[in-house]
């Protein structure tokens, strides 16, 4: 019987996280970050990271666990969310995988995960460079490979150039998990402007200190290639005022949201609600209490 986990997906600021906190108490559940920069700890603010009090409502797993100069990778959060699942489940309560980094949650969903000799970071690696690809250029490789699938489609032609690189070690195996996968989306112009508002928020909730700390001590670290960090190191140079700074780190976050949303329409299986339709919350409840009787 395969295990049962409810994810949480859409773009930045559409109110995943609140969304989560509600469902997990409201189902006995615990939730799991599938955020790639919430594990790094003392960058809170630019992360979006839930509150204090926010994860004082419901256990979180994955937030604060790698410190600023450590890298994170898909792998490293394959390996440490199902231990996370696990540990839920033998708790007696529901695991929610609350995030917006695609890779992350699909390579966990989709059974791209252990087993085999090969170097399983290697794959999710060569899997990540694969996913930069045009369709046409997939193509274009399954046809130099001589590969030949049934009824391709994205996700098969890319599980098919890694069994091909990687061979008979990464047999397809069965993901373990029964997944809800919910999604939410705005408007367009509604989510702009949450984005817009939210960089505001930040900024007023000292996004500004915590980015000059990491500007300081960690320049070159994995984690100042986040969305929230960069944009405003031009201006702790001198190459350019706030205000500029500000402005292209909303129009950087505002794009990567289309960018979010284009990978969980195109690559994944998600069902999506519209958070400014009034009984949004009320369809996804009576769907997580099906998902959970069957």
């Amino acid at each position: 019987m395969k295990t049962k986990i409810i994810v949480i997906a859409g773009p930045t600021a559409v109110g995943k996280t609140a969304l989560g906190i509600d469902l997990a108490q409201a189902f006995h559940g615990e939730i799991i970050s599938g955020d790639s920069q919430q594990v790094y700890r003392q960058l809170d603010v630019g992360t979006a990271k839930a509150t204090k009090k926010e994860q004082c409502l419901v256990k979180h797993h994955l937030i604060d666990v790698r410190d600023v100069s450590e890298t994170y990778s898909a792998f490293d959060f394959v390996t440490e969310a199902q231990a996370a699942i696990e540990n839920i489940i033998d708790q007696g309560k529901v695991p929610f995988i609350v995030g917006g980094t695609g890779l992350y949650l699909q390579s966990l969903i989709e059974g791209y995960h252990l087993g085999g000799q090969v170097d399983q970071e290697a794959v999710l690696a060569y899997r990540q460079e694969l996913e930069q690809k045009s369709d046409q250029a997939l193509t274009a490789m399954l046809v130099d490979s001589a590969i030949k699938i049934p009824e391709p489609n994205r996700r098969r032609v890319i599980r098919a150039l890694e069994l091909a690189k990687f061979g008979k070690d990464l047999s397809n195996k069965d993901t373990a998990y029964e997944v809800l996968l919910i999604g939410l989306t705005d408007d367009r112009e509604r989510l702009y402007e949450r984005i817009n508002d939210r960089v505001d928020v930040m900024l007023a909730n000292g996004l500004l200190e915590e980015a000059k700390w990491l500007f300081d001590h960690y320049p070159e670290a994995q984690a100042t290639r986040a969305i929230g960090y960069k944009e405003l190191f031009p201006y702790f140079k001198g190459e350019v005022d706030l205000a500029a700074a500000t402005a292209q780190l909303k129009q950087n976050t505002r794009r990567f949201a289309k960018r979010q949303l284009t990978w969980f329409r195109n690559r994944m299986d998600v069902t999506f609600y519209d958070v400014s339709k009034p009984d949004y919350k009320a369809q996804i409840i009576e769907r997580v209490e099906e998902f959970l009787k069957c």
